[in-house]
């Protein structure tokens, strides 16, 4: 009966070794609220490793696509290499690492369960993360415009390269954020993830320590910038906040006509 059942449970204190071997769960405490605990536990964990990956990978198709976009149309790349190199070790190391310590929200065990066919980039993912990705990415290349257009004054591309690359580590950083619920985050604490708030605070000190410290500047081939573009770049990097908070209201909307319609 346990081999044969979808989810055999077993006692672990009083069960039989017999029975212990042959099921899917075993509690160790015989106590059947655990089953509960543990599946909000495995519910908060699938949902932080999805946060996690959309996070990342929005982050590097963005960062993809400002390259890929530059060569096709001629232009100057707005990264250097090294560049690169920082957002990825600056984004995909703490914020992701975060990511994935989130509580639990207060409505896990409300959801109705997963199908099991369902993939890991179902119910829209795919389409957020490349949503997300463009509009980081474009924001990178819009501050690269301004920083060279504005500022640099025709000598070379310092500042619209300074620009774009605080634009591209920043926002990713705020992005991160949007990625705790998917609810709107107006209807969680925002500082309810100490390790986020930490990951973001120590990523926006070495993004600003590259460009305001002179011998670490002249390593990145990065500018001091000034307060107006200072301005800029801190206004470009908060725009994931209200367009994914938009994104998060249609795809509500939607499933609320959905259930309506069945």
């Amino acid at each position: 009966a346990l081999k044969q059942a979808e989810i055999g449970v077993a006692m672990g204190i009083t069960g039989s070794e017999v029975s212990k071997d042959a099921p899917s769960m075993v509690l160790t405490d015989d106590n059947f609220a655990t089953i509960i605990k543990a599946v909000e536990n495995g519910r908060n964990i699938y949902q932080n490793i999805k946060n996690s990956i959309q996070f990342l990978l929005s982050g590097n198709f963005a960062a993809i696509l400002v390259v890929l976009f530059a060569s096709i149309a001629g232009l100057p790349v707005p990264f250097e290499p090294g560049h690169l190199l920082f957002i990825n070790l600056l984004t995909d190391s703490l914020p992701a690492i975060a990511l994935g310590l989130d509580p639990a929200e207060k409505d896990v065990m409300e959801r109705p369960p997963r199908k099991q066919e369902t993939t890991l980039f179902g119910g829209g993912m795919g389409s957020r993360i490349v949503v997300e990705g463009m509009m980081i990415g474009m924001l990178a290349l819009l501050a690269f415009g301004i920083g060279h257009v504005y500022f640099d004054h025709g000598q070379g591309y310092t500042v619209g390269r300074t620009m774009a690359f605080a634009v591209l580590s920043l926002s990713q950083l705020i992005h991160a954020f949007n990625m705790r619920t998917e609810h709107s985050l107006f209807h969680i604490s925002v500082l309810g993830n100490p390790f986020l708030v930490g990951a973001f605070l120590a990523g926006v000190a070495l993004q600003a320590g590259v460009i305001m410290l002179a011998p670490l500047a002249a390593v990145f081939k990065v500018c001091l910038l000034s307060a107006v573009q200072w301005l800029i770049v801190s206004g470009l990097a908060f725009v994931p906040l209200p367009v994914v908070e938009l994104e998060k209201w249609k795809d509500r909307l939607l499933n609320r006509r959905r259930e309506q319609t069945l």
